[in-house]
């Protein structure tokens, strides 16, 4: 029964993200906008910006995914599809780890298999893309995970495309601070592991608890 109900959620999720093609192509153009800027900003000296090269994406990826998060429930909300996932015989939580693993794949997941170009542009060594492709597989998830938290919590307000980006934004910040620190470790010659295992560890807990949270979330604000 719940993989049926999943196989629905992502067949009906794909054909509304296929109608709004133009939509869905917003933070991968808005993440590629933010890395030339920050190229013709920095100039083209590639050491310079092989130094910023880490941040520079991540940041890019961070604010590129805010973009669609505060529509992550809330078409669900006003159609009356989100009662029905309160009535559905499935667990809350598990449509919602559903939906919100869809959105990773179709907002960050592009952006991570075009990031070897993009880290090209901003001539990032080559021996640390594997580290920068390991920290974006990990952090990218754990993103969408928390970020589903806060937009249930605001699913309920109008105009909530600000306080989501507020609430969200301090929550992201270790997830940052892991990732671009981790290849920073690794362009200075030292272990990345270890900020990688603490992504690795943030990514566990928050597959177990913001789902659940997440439907509390749904509930109380639907109520």
């Amino acid at each position: 029964m719940i993989w049926q109900a999943a196989k629905a959620l992502i067949v009906r999720d794909l054909r509304l993200l296929w109608r709004r093609r133009g939509d869905a192509l917003q933070p991968a153009l808005f993440a590629l906008l933010v890395i030339v800027l920050f190229a013709l900003a920095l100039g083209s000296e590639p050491r310079t910006l092989a130094k910023v090269a880490p941040g520079v994406l991540w940041v890019a990826v961070l604010l590129s995914g805010l973009l669609s998060l505060d529509t992550l429930f809330r078409g669900d909300a006003e159609d009356g599809s989100l009662e029905q996932w309160m009535l559905a015989p499935v667990p809350l939580a598990w449509l919602v780890l559903v939906r919100t693993l869809t959105h990773w794949a179709t907002t960050a997941l592009p952006l991570i298999v075009f990031a070897p170009l993009l880290a090209e542009l901003l001539h990032l060594p080559h021996a640390q893309l594997p580290v920068l492709l390991a920290s974006l597989l990990l952090g990218t998830p754990l993103l969408s995970l928390i970020g589903a938290v806060v937009a249930a919590l605001t699913v309920g307000m109008r105009r909530s495309g600000i306080l989501v980006a507020l609430l969200a934004l301090p929550l992201y910040v270790p997830v940052l601070v892991f990732s671009a620190g981790s290849v920073a470790a690794s362009a200075q010659g030292l272990d990345p592991a270890g900020g990688l295992l603490y992504l690795a560890a943030g990514l566990v807990l928050a597959l177990v608890l913001a789902p659940l949270a997440t439907a509390a979330a749904l509930r109380i604000a639907h109520a």
